[in-house]
Parts: structure tokens; C-alpha cells; sequence
């Protein structure tokens, strides 16, 4: 968020090829400057099309910013749930292994459920449960050993907190 409250910086990635949701979310999130709208659109825009991924990505990322933690994980987790089920495989982040899916196809269900689990372990470490962000920076690992969405940002922040 902003200094001057407005969430116009929230940017929504994994939009969709044709760009009508997208367009339209990103709209409404530029012309609100109250998270609470902003909260209701995110929430009615789900009720509406369940499988638009980006409304969940800043729906969490939204509560997240507002230090909403038991809320956003709910939310992130949600989300993982339905991109699991729009890539066709398993939602449970344990059973994956790198050949599931192409996690580093850009735009596609594997790619945000990725993306989801990762701020899903800064989730976890904020809220300081930290064994439980270790096993899933752990998985991150093993399916993006490239680190293409950045997990080792929030490995070395678990690092340096463990250290102390």
C-alpha cells in the first residue's frame, strides 16, 4: 500500500491471453483508493469466476499487506487449490515433483501455483511458523531449481531469522 492509502501498485500477473478480466480488474483497482472496496471487489470478482487466478493473487497479496496473515494463508491456499485443478494436477504442494508440470511456463496454472506456494512460505514465516516454511522452501527448491519466481529472497530472510 501506499503512502496515501491507494493500492494501485498491486500489478496482476498471470492474466489471462485475451486481457477482458484482467482489463477489467485492473481498471476497477486503479479507480479505488479504499482497501475495503478494493477487498469487495476482489471477493465478488471470485464469487463471479472462481478460475480468474489474479483476483486471488491480490486478494492475498491485499491482506497480506493489511497484516491479515491467518486470512491471506486461507486465501493463498485457495488459490492453490484451484490452479492445481486448472493445471490438472494434485493441490497438495507434498505430492509434487518437478515432472508434474511445466512450473516454468509463464501464464499458466503450474507457473501461478508456484508462484502462490511461494508467498504462501512468507506467509508461514511471518507468522512465524518457520519449520513449515522451511518444508515448503524446500519444495520450491526442488520444483524451481532455478529459482526463476525468487524463493531464495525468502530462504535468505528465513536464514538470517534462524541465525539469531
Amino acid at each position: 500500500m501506499s503512502p496515501d492509502g491507494t493500492l494501485g501498485e498491486i500489478i496482476l500477473p498471470f492474466a489471462d491471453p485475451a486481457g477482458q478480466a484482467a482489463s477489467l480488474l485492473e481498471a476497477a483497482l486503479a479507480s479505488s483508493t479504499h482497501p475495503t472496496e478494493v477487498e469487495k471487489l476482489l471477493r465478488h470478482h471470485l464469487l463471479n469466476e472462481p478460475d480468474y487466478l489474479p483476483a486471488y493473487f491480490a486478494l492475498y497479496k491485499l491482506l497480506f499487506r493489511q497484516s491479515r496473515l491467518a486470512e491471506a494463508e486461507e486465501i493463498a491456499r485457495n488459490a492453490m487449490d484451484r490452479g492445481a485443478r486448472l493445471g490438472g494436477f494434485p493441490p497438495n504442494w507434498q505430492h509434487l515433483a518437478p515432472n508434474t508440470a511445466d512450473w516454468s511456463m509463464i501464464h499458466s496454472p503450474a507457473h501461478f501455483y508456484l508462484f502462490t506456494l511461494k508467498a504462501l512460505s512468507f506467509i508461514l514465516l511471518r507468522r512465524k511458523r518457520l519449520d513449515e516454511c522451511r518444508e515448503v522452501l524446500e519444495k520450491i527448491g526442488e520444483l524451481d531449481p532455478h529459482d526463476l519466481i525468487g524463493a531464495s529472497v525468502i530462504r535468505a530472510y528465513a536464514d538470517g531469522l534462524t541465525a539469531h
